[in-house]
């Protein structure tokens, strides 16, 4: 396999041993694909510029979802990074090029299993041998250049947060658009103001002067110390570490095609909508989605990204269920469109302070979520087996459950039957908390959202769902809720045909069989003249 080393035995077990922690990772043939293509015939080994080569980013169309401009310094850290990626992990004694095991150890270091604590360790690494080599400041401290699990000291700028995330994105973006026809050439960054609010509040100290309201990210000067916002990334955005893996494989991978790489890269754009439209038309935009996504695994990580991600499939927003200025107001017209969907769904409301009938700039609007792990159900008690709560503007939060109560969910609509009831169960929808005392409330209406402190909730973490909550239950106005579906192609069909079939059953109940009523004696018009006339008579049962 690739290189040949048989010649010393020391060298043949430790290729044997490399091989066998590839094998258990699934990579195996692809990398086998990769390095005989990249390989020089007569050395055997793949040269360090052709490796960066593969490794180079290049966007000729970059735009960003926030009205913020993007800083000149970004484009040039992007050119920095594939040589950043193969001096840090592809080291070679020979200079000739890299060997087939020194081709192995390089992707083991960047995509073998390790904890997420080490993860983060070599992404802040590469991040910051990025900056160095692109010229630009950074004070973070690593105790050892070798050593990856090593202590790292320093401290980092609001505007080092986002440019690190800006990264991340864009590895992210490379890796799901190396297959997509479409933007191949284009790449927007997210807004992510809301995820570095959230990790200058979590690590800075004194923050008391801080309008969380209407801040310039750009201009925020405060120091977040290096420790605390390693300790606050594995809490808020703990998948933030799959960009860099997902980027490496997908960039080896795409290099078993000579081809594809050399070929120009699409202009074409998104397709239904920019994410800069996007941003003014839903509430899940595309900064939000990738904040939410980096707390989820699975097909909803992939489906909340849908809209916003390159891709030759059509109706890359169908997996929006339910929309209240769209689809109208209320429990009912919700419970229509989001009945049968058996999936994760993510809710999402936008309220203020205000009156939801005035448009007023001076009020305080803030969105927060919610995530079930399975459909609504009509019912007067607490139900769901996991979800969790977010608060996503303006700073995200993430509130995972705590394992001490299951009241994740409830929804309950008006009984069908008109039987009394001494204690009815309040109508809307609710999370957290307990009847009466629910951590998030919305009204039937859709018109009224009451949030409470969170002393009262056993189901979710605690923390504030939107900035100066306090401890008394606030009741604000709703201006939007969303709905997105998160279960992906099987739970949008399943919903499709629970659809169908209600719309038969209620054709089929309008249907009246005029066959029956053939005869002036058989017609209900002279069953009702028969019964105001005698309405005591003795009559045959109805058919």
């Amino acid at each position: 396999m690739g290189a040949s080393s048989s010649t010393a035995q020391t060298v043949s077990n430790e290729q044997r041993e490399v091989e066998s922690l590839v094998a258990s990772t699934g990579a195996m043939p692809m990398l086998l694909n990769t390095f005989s293509k990249l390989k020089d015939p007569q050395t055997n080994t793949v040269s360090l510029q052709s490796l960066q080569q593969y490794f180079y980013l290049n966007y000729k169309n970059t735009d960003c979802e926030a009205p913020s401009s993007i800083p000149i310094s970004f484009p040039v850290l992007l050119d920095h990074l594939g040589a950043s990626v193969v001096d840090l992990f592809y080291i070679t004694e020979k200079k000739e090029g890299i060997s087939w095991v020194e081709f192995l150890r390089g992707y083991l270091k960047c995509c073998g299993r390790m904890p997420a604590s080490l993860a983060l360790n070599l992404l802040l690494k590469v991040f910051s041998t990025t900056c160095a080599k692109a010229g630009l400041p950074l004070k973070l401290e690593f105790e050892s250049i070798d050593d990856v699990d090593c202590k790292i000291g320093g401290s980092l700028l609001a505007a080092d947060v986002v440019m690190l995330l800006w990264v991340c994105w864009t590895m992210l973006w490379d890796s799901k658009t190396s297959t997509s026809l479409k933007g191949k050439g284009n790449l927007c960054l997210p807004d992510v103001s809301h995820l570095v609010l959230s990790a200058v509040i979590s690590c800075v100290e004194d923050v008391s002067g801080l309008n969380l309201w209407d801040c310039d990210i750009s201009a925020l000067d405060v120091q977040i110390p290096a420790g605390k916002f390693l300790s606050w990334a594995l809490t808020t955005v703990p998948c933030l570490t799959g960009c860099f893996t997902q980027f490496v494989h997908a960039r080896l991978q795409s290099s078993a095609s000579l081809e594809q790489d050399k070929s120009e890269p699409s202009t074409s754009s998104l397709g239904e909508i920019s994410p800069r439209e996007a941003c003014n038309a839903y509430l899940l935009t595309l900064g939000r989605a990738w904040a939410i996504s980096l707390n989820l695994r699975g097909t909803p990580s992939a489906e909340i990204l849908k809209p916003y991600l390159p891709s030759d499939d059509i109706g890359a927003f169908e997996n929006l269920l339910y929309r209240s200025s769209l689809n109208g107001r209320g429990l009912n017209r919700f419970w229509s469109n989001i009945e049968g969907y058996h999936g994760p769904l993510l809710l999402l409301v936008l309220a203020t302070s205000g009156d939801a009938h005035e448009d007023s700039t001076g009020d305080r609007k803030w969105i927060i979520g919610a995530l079930t792990q399975q459909g609504f159900e009509n019912r007067d008690l607490f139900y769901g087996s996991s979800g969790s709560l977010y608060a996503i503007c303006p700073v995200f939060h993430a509130f995972s459950p705590l394992g001490k109560d299951k009241n994740f969910v409830y929804s309950h609509l008006h009984p069908t039957s008109r039987v009394y009831e001494p204690h009815p169960k309040p109508v809307g929808i609710a999370f957290g908390g307990t009847i009466g005392n629910e951590r998030i409330f919305i009204d039937e209406d859709f018109a009224r959202i009451t949030v409470r402190h969170h002393a009262g909730d056993k189901t979710y973490k605690h923390g504030s769902l939107f900035p100066s909550q306090g401890f008394l239950p606030v009741e604000a106005s709703i201006l939007e809720v969303e709905v997105w579906g998160l279960g992906g192609k099987t739970a949008k069909e399943v919903q499709t045909s629970y659809k169908r079939r209600e719309e038969l059953f209620i054709e089929q109940r309008r249907k009246v069989d005029l066959k029956t009523f053939a005869s002036w004696e058989d017609s209900p018009e002279k069953m009702m003249m028969d019964m105001m006339s005698d309405p005591n008579v003795v009559r045959r049962e109805d058919r």
